[in-house]
């Protein structure tokens, strides 16, 4: 039986040279399939299990194909991250570098966008690959902090071998996810690194800080965004006979008419002014606004049951691919293609392992395990079924009977929806599992 685990404030205590042979031997022995002296932290012996599921080789290079500059430029131009580099770079960048470190920008794929901090620690990481352009997934660079935290869409901390390829064994890092604070959608990670001679475990609690610093900030410049396009859209909509509705480019909702507001519509990306099908609000005729767009909904085309509808035929939910989940409806009006966020992946999840529906209440116990959060429960299917209408039916929650619905599943049962701590999700890994051995 394994003794107890490893934390960051112990290792912190040690002798740095006895840290380092403690972590070198706990590593060594789990590779190999023996009891350490030790157990690794949960976070890096999950991380580790995984790449022994993906074949990662801990003797590989940590090198990988970057991003051509222009590519490299326009992940750096479309990314919300942008707006938000001053804060990251003044909250983490001067530390860094008085700290002979630097702080690291990714986008959601794990790709370097910016990396600020000391000069020679920068030109010690380029030997890593530490670089823009560069991929740091755990696919590619096995358990590190920037692709541990996108898998776990947590903070994370990987100290000297406590990462899976060697070659990393000479550095430490801190990284944090951070989220677009309208939706929760991951936008990227942001990471301290350097050798690990400067490792400390405060690092992490501050460079998690500087993360949720960003996402304020996020929050606030999209409230003002939405200010400006109210005060613009209100005369409008004052004017307009019927129903209607004033989104921003990304389809958050500034003004409404004639209807019950909703947060967001859902926007293709090919958007653009004239005559178009929407699933959650049907025909509409769409004006452009500054900084968004006006959209008038055809009463005449709605259904006389009331309420918009998606005359579906068929729904896949994509599971399949580590940190991006999707839904996608298909049928007569043609086909779209949502994201998902971590919650609503398992609410999705569930409802399509219970075809035959599940309460409120029941919904509660699968994701939560508490069957009084039904207030959250609720709330989150409200936000799931605007964008769904006619493919989710309710009392209770269901995907429609005439819907064929499809899950795209991981390859590996331990993969599926790796953040979660659902009871229903853990019970369908075990299951899997257990059917596989």
């Amino acid at each position: 039986m394994k003794n107890t685990q490893l934390d960051m404030n112990r290792l912190a205590a040690m002798d740095a040279a006895q840290a380092t042979r403690l972590l070198y031997r706990v590593r060594e022995e789990t590779l190999a399939g023996r009891t350490p002296p030790i157990a690794p932290r949960p976070v890096i012996d999950a991380s580790w299990q995984r790449m022994f599921r993906l074949g990662v080789d801990p003797d590989q290079s940590t090198s990988s194909v970057l991003l051509r500059r222009d590519e490299l430029e326009e992940r750096r131009r479309t990314t919300v991250l942008g707006e938000v580099m001053r804060t990251l770079s003044e909250g983490l960048a001067a530390m860094a570098d008085a700290s002979l470190q630097i702080m690291v920008v990714t986008d959601e794929q794990g790709r370097v966008l910016w990396r600020e901090g000391n000069l020679a620690v920068m030109r010690q990481a380029n030997g890593i690959c530490l670089e823009e352009g560069a991929a740091w997934t755990e696919h590619t660079t096995g358990t590190n902090a920037v692709g541990t935290a996108l898998a776990m869409r947590r903070p994370v901390q990987v100290h000297s071998a406590e990462h899976y390829v060697h070659t990393l064994h000479r550095w430490t890092c801190a990284a944090a996810p951070v989220h677009d604070p309208r939706d929760q959608r991951l936008l990227g990670i942001v990471d301290v690194s350097g050798p690990a001679s400067t490792f400390h475990p405060a690092t992490l609690a501050l460079v998690g800080s500087v993360a949720q610093l960003a996402e304020a900030e996020m929050r606030e410049r999209h409230l003002r965004s939405i200010e400006r396009l109210r005060s613009v859209a209100a005369p409008i909509l004052c004017r307009v006979g019927g129903r209607a509705i004033a989104v921003d480019t990304h389809g958050w909702t500034a003004a409404v008419t004639g209807m019950a507001p909703q947060d967001r519509i859902g926007l293709p990306k090919s958007f653009r002014a004239g005559r178009v099908w929407l699933p959650s609000l049907g025909a509409c005729a769409v004006e452009p606004l500054p900084g968004g767009w006006l959209l008038r909904i055809d009463d005449e085309e709605r259904p006389e049951s009331g309420g918009p509808v998606v005359p579906a035929s068929r729904v896949v939910l994509d599971l399949s691919r580590p940190r991006r989940w999707s839904v996608a409806v298909a049928g007569a009006a043609g086909s779209w293609t949502q994201e998902l966020s971590p919650r609503h992946a398992e609410l999705l999840f569930v409802l399509a392992l219970h075809r035959d529906g599940r309460t409120a209440a029941q919904l509660a116990q699968d994701v939560f395990g508490d069957r009084t959060r039904t207030v959250t429960v609720r709330a989150e299917m409200s936000r799931i079924r605007r964008n769904l209408a006619g493919v989710l039916a309710h009392r209770p929650y269901r995907f429609s009977e005439e819907v064929g619905v499809e899950v795209m599943r991981p390859p590996h049962p331990e993969d599926l929806l790796p953040h979660s701590t659902a009871p229903a999700v853990r019970a369908e890994r075990a299951n899997r599992t257990e059917r596989r051995s």
